[in-house]
């Protein structure tokens, strides 16, 4: 008995420790994923959460680009330029909501997936493009400027993964961009030409626009 006790009492801090450890490494993973200046996820946790909300066939990607960011940052410095992105990720997450995910995937560059319970998120991306182009307030003066938005339904395309959708959703947010039109649906079929992974559009394509569906 005495033997037992003593086994439990150096156990027992053993124990204590190791389940301590395991939740401060579990704080660091969740930390890991999310990016420090706007509290999305990053690219590794947003994959995890986009890919499970994939499985749903009514699943959305979204792309979503700041227009001019360069030029912000230029003029006005890059506390404005951060000022833009925190808002930008804060009103992403808003439309998400708890049933979707928003992450930075780097630079200016925004992704989110959603479930399109309605089909009625063609119209929700509109809107959304109208709140993202909001002024954003920095440390000295109210930033404008505006954010392309490209977008793609799972069920359009069976068997292709976040990759895949992601590409064809970049391809619809620069086509947005060039053509100023805010929002663009990716085609249904392959939306642009293009050689050796370029854009359309960018040197170096063998065509320079295309035809969106």
């Amino acid at each position: 008995m005495n033997t037992l006790l003593w086994v439990l009492a150096v156990a027992g801090p053993l124990a204590a420790g190791w389940s301590v450890h395991t939740m401060w490494m579990r704080r660091r993973l969740h930390t890991a994923r999310l990016d420090p200046l706007t509290g999305l996820h990053t690219r590794d946790g947003f994959t995890r959460r986009a890919t499970a909300l994939l499985k749903d066939p009514r699943a959305v990607v979204a792309l979503a680009d700041v227009d001019h960011f360069k030029q912000i940052n230029d003029r006005f410095g890059h506390a404005a330029g951060d000022a833009l992105l925190q808002a930008t990720a804060a009103r992403l997450a808003h439309y998400v909501g708890r049933t979707g995910v928003a992450g930075r995937l780097g630079g200016d560059e925004f992704a989110v997936v959603v479930i399109d319970d309605h089909g009625t998120v063609g119209d929700l991306l509109a809107v959304l493009h109208g709140v993202l182009a909001r002024p954003a307030s920095s440390t000295t003066q109210d930033v404008h400027t505006t954010v392309s938005l490209g977008w793609v339904r799972a069920e359009d395309h069976p068997g292709e993964d976040l990759s895949a959708l992601l590409h064809r959703a970049d391809e619809a947010m620069y086509a947005a961009k060039q053509g100023r039109a805010g929002v663009r649906r990716a085609g249904l079929g392959r939306l642009f030409a293009t050689w050796s992974g370029r854009r359309a559009g960018r040197r170096g394509t063998r065509a320079e626009s295309g035809a969106a569906a």
